[in-house]
């Protein structure tokens, strides 16, 4: 009976439905009017909203009982470990995955004793920030391409601008740096590893698969 009153007095309707409305919209503005845009892919914007609002009511929840702070983080922790093993997901997607469920516990878990306008300029601190670095687009990926070479004439020292004056006329991407990978002399072929400059980045992380063969 007392455990039954401890959780009820602790465990505030009003603030919970604060706290639920301030993480719903920043939520929905992070992966609707900034993730989706961009990227244009709305299976994650599945998984990003619904470990967002799991995640906030399982903090919301277990904070209501005075859990300590420490098992807030080992699920964070716990989270963090998991892998999507079907598919590469890239950095940024990451990102997004980790911001979503910070953002979960940040808002189910901070406190509210001087009010909500902490809670709300950091919900809008991480929105704006997020919005200006998913932007950067006079920043530039550096991608890197394998290239079996045929003319090995030129794959010499003396003869290296000579070499990227050529790949960037073959292939129509604007080298820069070229590494000679391996050099076939019975097919007399190089192969070759040609960096360039894009505005979105090729390299993707290995997936699970690679890594168990």
């Amino acid at each position: 009976m007392e455990n039954e009153e401890l959780v009820s007095s602790a465990f505030n309707i009003a603030q919970f439905s604060n706290r639920a409305i301030i993480d719903f919209v920043t939520i929905i503005l992070l992966v609707g009017l900034i993730y989706y845009p961009k990227h244009k892919n709305k299976d994650f914007i599945f998984n990003f909203v619904l470990f967002n609002i799991v995640n906030f009511m399982i903090c919301s929840l277990l904070g209501a009982v005075k859990i300590k702070i420490g098992f807030a983080f080992g699920l964070f922790a716990m989270f963090s470990i998991i892998r999507y093993r079907t598919i590469a997901i890239s950095i940024k997607d990451m990102g997004y995955f980790f911001v979503c469920v910070a953002l979960g516990m940040i808002n189910s878990l901070a406190s509210v004793e001087d009010g909500y306008y902490v809670l709300i300029i950091c919900n809008a601190v991480i929105l704006l920030l997020t919005f200006l670095l998913e932007r950067l687009d006079f920043l530039k990926n550096e991608n890197n391409k394998d290239i079996v070479y045929d003319n090995v004439e030129l794959i010499k020292p003396d003869n290296k601008l000579l070499l990227i004056q050529d790949l960037k006329l073959r292939t129509g991407l604007n080298i820069h740096k070229v590494d000679v990978i391996s050099i076939d002399y019975l097919k007399d072929t190089a192969l070759l590893k040609a960096y360039y400059f894009s505005k979105e980045s090729l390299n993707l992380i290995p997936t699970s698969t690679d890594n168990d063969d």
